[in-house]
């Protein structure tokens, strides 16, 4: 595999190349949105015909190789072509949602295992990606969800993904939501967002204010980035539950063997 040019390279060693991403999130304003994209996507809305064949085609479906197996995802894999092409080749934002992370795979896992942390309850999905976790909230009850996640793209397969496991899409806010108002949430879910100092500080303040302006419940679901292991957030931390990680994650994690789900009580 050719990482050197690649996206990919996020993947293996995931502590050290997202800046475009971070660029996006400490953005004041809106990213671009192709097609017409507004930032807001409905439960009902209609995916752009020419994105869907897009993803469609250049995406795989999966359910191996992960923590939920029930779960049903468009990825990029190692069978897609752009799995092995330069990065500049890649025609849209580098796809972080075509990977599942481990942070958001032990998150969805702990939802699926225990339902009763989100049946009929709100939940905001902060960093949304792939859409694992808000669908793994979905599928245990929750009575309302919020993906967010700041690429377009990445709320379009969320909703395909929504799609794979006969749910009917959910909301989708593509918009950086630490520069909004706090909305009410019964269960904030976060997964793999440590991965920078300054945005692990500002994720910080804002789980900080949501707690102590809504008494939210906040998990959050890492690996072990030093980021996170290294942040002063450990002080507010409760251990939930470790897992073990799959083999496939693991080699596309540059060798991370467990991810953690964390109760953030500050």
């Amino acid at each position: 595999m050719a990482l050197s040019l690649s996206w990919k390279v996020f993947a293996l060693f995931p502590t050290n190349c997202c800046s475009l991403f971070l660029r996006a999130v400490r953005s004041s304003g809106l990213p671009s949105f192709p097609w017409g994209h507004c930032p807001w996507r409905g439960a009902g809305s209609i995916l752009d015909p020419e994105m869907k064949a897009f993803l469609e085609e250049n995406t795989e479906v999966t359910s191996s190789g992960s923590l939920t197996p029930e779960i049903q995802l468009r990825l990029l894999t190692s069978r897609c072509k752009f799995w092995w092409e330069k990065a500049d080749l890649w025609p849209y934002s580098d796809p972080y949602w075509a990977i599942y992370w481990p942070g958001g795979q032990a998150l969805s896992r702990y939802l699926l295992d225990n339902p009763d942390i989100v049946r009929g309850k709100s939940v905001l999905d902060l960093g949304s990606g792939c859409g694992a976790t808000a669908i793994a909230a979905k599928m245990s009850g929750a009575s309302r969800i919020l993906a967010n996640d700041i690429d377009p793209i990445a709320g379009m397969a969320i909703t395909l993904n929504c799609e794979l496991n006969q749910l009917n899409p959910f909301p989708i806010l593509t918009k950086n939501i630490l520069d909004l108002e706090q909305d009410k949430w019964d269960l904030v879910v976060l997964g793999d967002m440590f991965y920078d100092e300054d945005l692990a500080d500002s994720l910080h303040r804002w789980l900080k204010k949501c707690f102590w302006t809504h008494t939210t419940q906040i998990l959050i679901g890492d690996p072990g980035r030093p980021q996170f292991s290294g942040h002063s957030i450990q002080n507010q931390l409760h251990k939930v539950v470790e897992y073990s990680l799959p083999e496939p994650t693991r080699q596309e994690n540059n060798g991370l063997t467990t991810s953690t789900v964390w109760h953030f009580q500050p």
